[in-house]
């Protein structure tokens, strides 16, 4: 099945692009390679969108005539963005402040061509509500699962569910990373077809 252009997507996350091979559609893979850090007094809407923007830009800067997927995901808990916590004590910490609590995931979502400028973004809100742990439950959480790339400290899709007492939102997918719903309307939106045939090779990965 033929498809408009290229696809790909800007990123070297491993839950992304187990995510978009759920649709089906070829597609490549290609790190964009950026400082994440938020700049200063920004918001967590305006960080998950300048990065799933800027990611997307950097990739199509060498591809003008793909279609590059952005996508960035920030955990906003009472205004503050909550980021990958890389280790152990820091996803401690995290999950430590976070229990009880309500905390808003924001998954920013971005589709851009170059050749033709076309941007299309959205974020998509989850509002995951926290259970109260003791400390030694979200040790051995954290010891199980080693959630230490992943924005909030807790894998929805894993041994992180035990974490949670609620989750609400439009897309499940999104919480993962990638918002499905969102993002096939954006595929569809600009002629992708959904599904291709599915012995067709998925994706390649390369560095950049």
């Amino acid at each position: 099945m033929n498809q408009p252009y290229p696809l790909i997507l800007a990123s070297s996350s491993v839950y992304r692009k187990e995510l978009l091979e759920r649709l089906h559609i070829p597609f490549t893979t290609l790190s964009p390679d950026l400082d994440e850090s938020p700049l200063s007094k920004e918001s967590p809407t305006e960080l998950v969108k300048r990065l799933s923007l800027a990611k997307a830009a950097r990739v199509a800067d060498q591809n003008p005539s793909a279609w590059v997927i952005g996508s960035d995901q920030v955990a906003d808990f009472a205004g503050t963005a909550i980021g990958k916590p890389g280790n152990f004590s820091n996803a401690l910490a995290q999950l430590q402040s976070m229990r009880g609590h309500t905390v808003i995931f924001r998954t920013g979502l971005c589709l851009y061509q170059q050749q033709t400028n076309t941007v299309l973004y959205d974020c998509v809100h989850t509002a995951v509500t926290f259970r109260e742990l003791d400390d030694q439950f979200l040790q051995n959480y954290l010891l199980t699962e080693k959630p230490y790339d992943c924005a909030g400290s807790a894998k929805s899709e894993g041994l992180g569910i035990s974490l949670l007492s609620a989750v609400e939102s439009v897309d499940p997918t999104a919480l993962i990373g990638l918002p499905l719903i969102r993002l096939t309307s954006f595929l569809l939106s600009v002629g992708f077809k959904i599904p291709s045939h599915s012995h067709t090779p998925l994706n390649r990965t390369f560095s950049q």
